[in-house]
């Protein structure tokens, strides 16, 4: 009996332990979490230190839901030398119902951002369940919700006025997937802007607005997937958009090219650029800006449209150079994509600078050498040769 006693309180001591060390790892686990959210702090004021102020890239924030992950992106943003980013701040994720605002998110990264010496560019879109029809895409916005876009869209322009002095009225709406699946409509995207530029201004009249951001597409006629950029944008002015957009977002991939490729109304290369400005000046435009809010080159080792990872830093660098000296018209230049929340698994990784756990990729310290000592004196003719297929359209 008296065994009996001793074993049945040794368990007791055990069981007690167990319990005990179990709900100290409880509460290291609730800890660590309201610790983080506790101890990110903004930091000191930086300033971005560059040779070349048009430097930038597009990050990927929008899902990263650990605040010192977005400190140490944009910190990283900084330190590699470019003082310009374009981030997603999805309209669904803000506003999920007509009077419910969710700022938390969006308040950190512009709050970083800021505080790195960054300037921010928005980029607005993805429709609420509410603003939608049922079983429709995000992407999917008729004119009946257009003024409850504008409505999103003041709100936000208001609420970071002085810390956000861009706006990018939707994401390349001359694809279908990205139209919701409609049918790619010029005159509907120049509605939308016409209802949703007036909002803006009247809430924030020193915020730049930009239209366009058009997917480089050597797109048919009659096409059902994208219609070709040159020819929608060509379109959006004859509806009357031009009084209501201040810059053009341009999205400019160089696929196989390199950067020097002379622009063709038939390729997709980086110089395609100059023929959206030559429209634009066609119109009446020629003394607004614009931006490449998307950009760049790929060196998956077995995607089509890939190049070499020596032939992608050279590429960029010299589309850098090429936007700060030969093309006063343009803005800035925000390469896609800086990093990614999580391993895409897929060719869209080898567009990255940055990888998942932060780990700087070549591509990341060439582009940081070149933002302090300019570039390369010593160039390897390989790299600049043109490829001798067309890289074709998306």
């Amino acid at each position: 009996m008296h065994r009996l006693k001793s074993i049945q309180r040794a368990r007791l001591r055990t069981l007690i332990a167990a319990g005990a060390a179990a709900g100290a790892l409880l509460l290291i686990l609730l800890w660590r979490p309201w610790q983080a959210r506790q101890t990110v702090n903004l930091g000191p004021q930086q300033e971005v230190i560059t040779l070349n102020p048009k430097m930038g890239v597009h990050t990927r924030l929008t899902d990263e839901v650990e605040e010192w992950k977005i400190k140490r992106t944009l910190e990283m943003v900084r330190e590699m030398g470019a003082p310009w980013i374009v981030e997603y701040f999805p309209w669904g994720y803000i506003q999920p119902e007509p009077e419910r605002w969710k700022w938390t998110h969006s308040d950190q990264i512009i709050s970083h951002a800021n505080r790195q010496g960054l300037t921010v560019v928005a980029r607005l879109g993805f429709v609420p369940e509410w603003a939608r029809p049922k079983e429709s895409t995000p992407l999917y916005l008729d004119e009946e919700h257009f003024a409850d876009f504008g409505r999103f869209a003041a709100e936000f322009a208001a609420r970071y006025a002085g810390q956000v002095d861009y706006l990018i009225i939707w994401n390349e709406p001359n694809l279908a997937l990205e139209w919701g699946y409609d049918h790619v409509d010029p005159a509907k995207y120049a509605e939308m802007l016409r209802v949703v530029y007036p909002m803006i201004k009247a809430a924030n009249p020193d915020i730049t607005v930009l239209a366009g951001a058009l997917a480089p597409t050597l797109a048919p006629a009659g096409s059902q997937d994208a219609m070709n950029d040159l020819a929608y944008l060509q379109a959006l002015y004859d509806a009357g958009a031009g009084p209501y957009f201040d810059m053009l977002a341009i999205h400019a991939y160089g696929w196989r090219f390199p950067p020097d490729e002379p622009a063709a109304a038939d390729a997709v290369n980086y110089r395609r650029a100059e023929l959206l400005r030559e429209i634009m000046a066609a119109n009446g435009d020629g003394d607004k800006q614009a931006m490449i809010t998307e950009g760049g080159w790929n060196d998956h080792p077995r995607w089509t449209r890939a190049v070499r990872p020596g032939q992608r830093i050279a590429y960029t660098e010299r589309a850098y150079e090429i936007a700060q000296d030969e093309w006063p018209w343009m803005t800035a230049v925000a390469m896609w994509a800086f990093r990614y929340p999580w391993d895409q698994k897929s060719y869209q990784d080898y567009f990255t600078f940055v990888d998942t756990e932060f780990e700087p990729k070549p591509i990341y310290e060439e582009i940081q050498r070149y933002a302090k000592e300019g570039p390369n004196a010593v160039a390897d003719p390989a790299l600049s040769a043109s490829p001798s297929q067309n890289a074709g359209g998306q």
